[in-house]
C-alpha cells in the first residue's frame, strides 16, 4: 500500500477547489518528466527545492500536460485526481516521496493515454546498463528493489539509469529504456548493506523520513546513461515456501504482475479500461525479453549474486 488513497473528482468539482487554494501556492516550478511538463504548485519551500533537485528543468514557456497541487491547512492527508486535466490535488502531505511518486503517476496516466505510432509507458521499477545492455528490477515494496539495484552499481561496469521508476517505448525489434529522474532520492539505510555508499549518504541532507535527493554523477563518477536497449527483467518477491531463483515465461511473468498489481502502489485510475492497457503492456513486453523470478530470502550478496551477470551472459 502506498499509505495514502486517491478520490477521483469531476472537473467542476476540481474547478471549485482550485478557487478555494487560490493564491495558496508560494512556490511553482515546471518539470521535464520524459519530455512531458509537470507544473507543481505548493505552499512548502522544502518541496519546491526537492522538486528542482530530483528532476530536469522544464522552459516556463511549456504548458503544462499535468499538474500537481501540494498545500498545507492543518487538516489530515487527502489525494484528489482529475483525470481529464491530469490534475492532483495533495493536501497536508508531509513526505517529499510522495509528492514525486504522485507526478509520475499523472505522467504515467498520461502516456498511457497518449497514443502514437511509437507507445511509452512508465514502469514502477529501477533499471541498469551495462555495455548498451539494460536489466530491470521490479517487485512490491519491501522486496529489495533499491538494495539490488545500488548492489549492482558497486562494480564499474553498471550504469545508472533509475532507481524507482523508468519509461519503456516499444519498437518493433526492441525494447528501450528512459530515465525518469534527474537525481536519486534515496534512503539512509542504503550505507548499511552496501558500505561504499556511506560517504555519499552522509552528504545528502536527508528529510524526517530518512530521505535525500542524492546526485548521481557524483554518486556513480560518471556512469549514468539517459537510455538503453532492454534484454533482461528481474522480478523480486520474499516468499520462504518459493525457489530462490528461476526463469519465466511471458505468461507467467505477466500473472505475477497481476497478483502484485503491477508492483505499483502510485496508481491514480484503477479500472478495467487501464488494467487491459497495463496487461497489454506487460505481456508485450515481456515476450520481448528474458524475465527472471528473484526470491529475497536470502542476505543482499546471495540475491545479488544470483542477478549480477545476467546482462553479460
Amino acid at each position: 500500500m502506498s499509505g495514502y488513497t486517491v478520490d477521483i473528482i469531476s472537473q467542476k468539482v476540481k474547478d471549485s477547489m482550485f478557487r478555494d487554494l487560490r493564491g495558496k501556492a508560494q512556490f511553482e516550478r515546471k518539470a521535464n518528466i520524459h519530455g512531458a511538463c509537470v507544473k507543481l504548485l505548493t505552499d512548502n519551500e522544502e518541496f519546491k527545492e526537492e522538486w528542482e533537485d530530483n528532476f530536469k528543468f522544464m522552459n516556463e514557456d511549456i504548458r503544462p500536460h499535468a499538474k500537481i497541487f501540494s498545500v498545507e491547512d492543518g487538516g489530515d492527508l487527502q489525494v484528489f485526481y482529475e483525470p481529464v486535466a491530469k490534475t492532483c490535488i495533495i493536501r497536508n502531505c508531509d513526505y517529499y516521496g510522495w509528492i514525486k511518486s504522485i507526478a509520475l503517476a499523472a505522467i504515467s496516466d498520461f502516456f498511457e493515454e497518449y497514443h502514437s505510432e511509437h507507445r511509452r509507458y512508465s514502469v514502477h521499477g529501477s533499471v541498469v546498463d551495462c555495455g548498451g545492455h539494460a536489466m530491470a528490477i521490479i517487485g512490491p515494496p519491501g522486496t529489495g528493489k533499491t538494495t539490488l539495484t545500488y548492489g549492482l552499481l558497486q562494480d564499474k561496469d553498471y550504469n545508472y539509469i533509475s532507481d524507482d521508476w523508468f519509461f519503456t517505448r516499444l519498437l518493433s525489434n526492441a525494447s528501450v529504456v528512459y530515465s525518469s529522474e534527474k537525481n536519486s532520492y534515496i534512503r539512509d539505510d542504503l550505507a548499511e548493506v552496501w558500505k561504499e555508499f556511506s560517504k555519499a549518504v552522509k552528504r545528502v541532507r536527508l528529510d524526517e523520513k530518512g530521505r535525500g535527493i542524492a546526485d548521481v554523477n557524483t554518486l556513480f563518477k560518471g556512469r549514468v546513461r539517459e537510455s538503453s536497449t532492454l534484454k533482461k527483467v528481474v522480478l523480486l518477491e520474499r516468499d520462504t515456501s518459493h525457489p530462490p531463483f528461476r526463469k519465466l515465461e511471458a505468461v507467467e511473468a505477466l500473472d505475477f504482475m497481476l497478483e502484485k498489481d503491477f508492483c505499483n502502489p502510485h496508481q491514480l485510475v484503477r479500472d478495467e479500461r487501464k488494467l487491459q492497457i497495463r496487461q497489454e503492456f506487460f505481456l508485450e513486453l515481456f515476450q520481448s525479453v528474458d524475465v527472471y523470478l528473484l526470491n529475497t530470502v536470502e542476505t543482499p550478496q546471495e540475491s545479488l549474486d544470483r542477478i549480477k551477470n545476467l546482462i553479460i551472459g
